[in-house]
């Protein structure tokens, strides 16, 4: 099982719709018993809420299920045990590596080293920059390429 959580500051906005839309993905291409997928944040402001208002009328408009899904805090555990910790932007994975060591062979960056010459470095944040819609095109185009990377390198 290859396990992903996505990370930005409050797990409200940018990793939980990339948590939503990379399941929807995974779903599609018929990988839910090959792909384990979560979301958390670095910040502790929105604990054990649902995604933002933005997010999930984004998602509703695009018929992407966001069930489920509760914001919370990194983990030092997280760290070991995903092997892949998408992070919204420079400064998440700088405090992401703060909550403990990361795991041998797994990997910590950003959603935007998995795009071939991205235009973009870090996740725009909607809950500052209020474009909801930017910010799902570039997380549509980053899950993209993260799964075709996964898949190509772990043979799915």
């Amino acid at each position: 099982m290859i396990k992903v959580i996505f990370v930005c500051l409050g797990n409200i906005c940018r990793s939980p719709m990339a948590e939503a839309l990379f399941r929807k993905k995974i779903e599609d291409a018929g990988l839910t018993t090959r792909i384990q997928i979560d979301s958390a944040g670095t910040g502790d402001w929105h604990l054990d809420h649902p995604p933002h208002e933005g997010t999930r009328n984004l998602l509703d408009k695009k018929g992407i299920s966001y069930a489920g899904q509760i914001s919370r805090q990194v983990r030092a555990d997280d760290l070991q045990a995903f092997d892949y910790i998408i992070c919204m932007d420079a400064s998440n994975v700088t405090n992401t590596k703060t909550f403990g060591e990361i795991g041998a062979g797994n990997f910590i960056g950003k959603l935007s080293d998995f795009v071939p010459n991205a235009t973009w470095d870090d996740m725009p944040d909607p809950y500052f920059t209020g474009d909801f819609e930017e910010t799902y095109r570039l997380v549509d185009q980053g899950c993209d390429h993260l799964l075709a990377e996964i898949r190509e390198k772990h043979g799915l």
